[in-house]
């Protein structure tokens, strides 16, 4: 596995955010720094864009915009660059690239316009923005309940506590199902997960493990969440996590498993509506970051992003499996936006 090379990570614990509630306002990036498709072929997590003729598309607007980061916020991307350009001429690229992958290798080098994260930019990667004059501006557009999965055979396990998932997901962890449960099978773990450029296992880490900087390295990593799905299917003793969207198209292949955060806690299922109410242990924001010089100087890239804080708001991001931000929230975000219109 790749070890995580940068610096701090700025996890958000359940307990700092009210999933969708937007209640509190969401944190600009940008001005705290020190410088600063229709996507085809569906949530495959792999990358694409369209052709750029919008369907015939109307209005005035052209050019592109190219959209990288995270696996989790890649699905609500591609449904909105889809959306977007039936009604405008602008090419939309999306592109599955891990959150942190996406800053350090497209969007702080200058290369991309948006970045999707699985959670908030790290201290390192806004000054690495910054040392190459590009601003970041955070904002917060839905929620997700981070989905950890087994084999649909491995009838012995129901849930896991925190514990138990630091124990066999934390390096030098448990080797075997026996190691955590007596009465479970003496197999031993076959683990699947995000790689170390994913937000997801940036989250993980800070909010799950706790007490290590990374976890296990004799795990398969990966940027592409079906790909962690189809490892848990090969295996009955199997897992892996990723986020909900991709459990709710693969529920019927993988078995996800209920989590309490303390021993003596309620174990709970991952769904949209226990994570909208914040009774789910693993609920989490997902974010996109613009770069400032992109939305004043590209008019079609202001537009997208202003789509895509009205839209976020809409069942268009239920439906894919996450929680929509609440009215509120996509009031604040189109506000913060507006100082950017150029106006």
């Amino acid at each position: 596995m790749t070890q995580q090379t940068s610096g701090e990570r700025g996890g958000v614990s359940r307990r700092k955010f009210l999933v969708g509630a937007g209640t509190a306002g969401v944190v600009g990036v940008a001005g705290c720094t020190t410088n600063p498709g229709a996507s085809s072929g569906g949530s495959n997590g792999n990358g694409s864009s369209g052709d750029g003729s919008g369907g015939g598309g109307s209005g005035d607007l052209s050019g592109e915009v190219i959209i990288k980061g995270s696996s989790t916020v890649y699905p609500v991307s591609e449904a909105m660059a889809e959306e977007f350009m039936k009604e405008h001429d602008v090419n939309v690229s999306v592109d599955s690239t891990g959150s942190g992958g996406g800053f350090e290798n497209h969007f702080c080098p200058g290369n991309a316009d948006i970045n999707g994260a699985s959670r908030p930019i790290k201290e390192t990667e806004v000054q690495s923005c910054g040392d190459n004059g590009v601003e970041p501006v955070e904002f917060q557009v839905a929620s997700d309940a981070l989905t950890v999965a087994v084999n649909n055979d491995a009838d012995w396990v129901d849930c896991l506590s925190f514990e138990q998932l630091s124990q066999i997901w934390r390096p030098d962890g448990a080797q075997k199902w026996s190691d955590i449960n007596s009465d479970w099978p003496d197999e031993e773990f076959e683990l699947y997960g995000p790689a170390s450029s994913s937000g997801t296992f940036d989250w993980f880490i800070d909010n799950v493990i706790q007490d290590a900087d990374t976890i296990r390295d004799d795990y398969e990593p990966t940027e592409n969440d079906n790909r962690i799905i189809q490892g848990i299917q090969g295996s009955e003793y199997a897992m892996g996590f990723f986020g909900y969207a991709y459990y709710e198209e693969n529920r019927d292949n993988v078995k996800a498993v209920k989590i309490k955060e303390s021993e003596d806690g309620s174990c709970t299922e991952p769904s949209i509506e226990n994570a909208k109410i914040g009774d789910y242990p693993m609920a989490r924001p997902l974010f996109i970051y613009a770069a400032q010089s992109s939305l004043e100087e590209k008019e079609q890239v202001y537009a997208f992003t202003e789509y895509y804080l009205e839209q976020a708001e809409t069942d268009l991001v239920s439906r894919i499996g996450y929680v929509p931000s609440s009215a509120e929230l996509r009031d604040e975000n189109l506000s913060k936006l507006e100082q950017y219109s150029g106006e």
